[in-house]
């Protein structure tokens, strides 16, 4: 029984590739020097808003801000969101002309990078000078936080630590940025 299963599976195959044409060449193709890979400037790594696919009049800016990257658990987020994760830096744009506010949060997250922190506070006001208008400053960092590679969440911040005026940001892992693990 075992033979006859063998010739129909023969046949099968006979029928399959009955009409193929064997190659010319026999031998594998020659190792082909690549090129190397051209490194990305670091400047491109920090202003992400070179290229950008989001425009700051499509972003809504309510009182309550929560943005999350796809792929951010619930979990984490509900954490994020009850001020659980300690953020470990902060920064305060208070008052400031967004020019300088983008400028300070540009050197703010470089400083996150290089000391590995995870979770960050940014107050930047409730908007109570902007008159009628919408909180100017608040809508800025709404808009730049989106557009940043290395921020995953944010949230406004619990009462205890600014309410509404104030933002947690979850940022990525430098190390799986990288592929590179942590030492412990």
């Amino acid at each position: 029984m075992n033979k006859q299963l063998q010739n129909s599976d023969s046949e099968l195959f006979r029928e399959a590739v009955g009409d193929a044409e064997p190659l010319s060449v026999n031998q594998a193709e020659p190792y082909r020097e690549r090129p190397r890979p051209v490194p990305r400037p670091q400047a491109a790594a920090e202003e992400p808003d070179d290229v950008t696919l989001l425009a700051e009049s499509q972003v809504e800016t309510h009182d309550y801000l929560l943005y999350a990257r796809p792929g951010v658990q619930a979990r984490v987020l509900a954490e994020l969101q009850r001020g659980r994760i300690e953020p470990e830096l902060e920064v305060d744009l208070h008052g400031l002309r967004a020019e300088h506010a983008r400028a300070l949060l540009r050197a703010f997250f470089a400083d996150c990078r290089q000391r590995r922190v995870r979770c960050a506070r940014i107050i930047h006001g409730k908007g109570r000078g902007s008159g009628e208008r919408q909180p100017m400053l608040k809508c800025k960092v709404n808009y730049w936080l989106r557009l940043r590679d290395d921020v995953l969440a944010f949230c406004s911040a619990t009462r205890r630590d600014g309410g509404t005026g104030a933002v947690y940001v979850l940022l990525r892992n430098p190390d799986k940025a990288t592929g590179r693990r942590a030492r412990r």
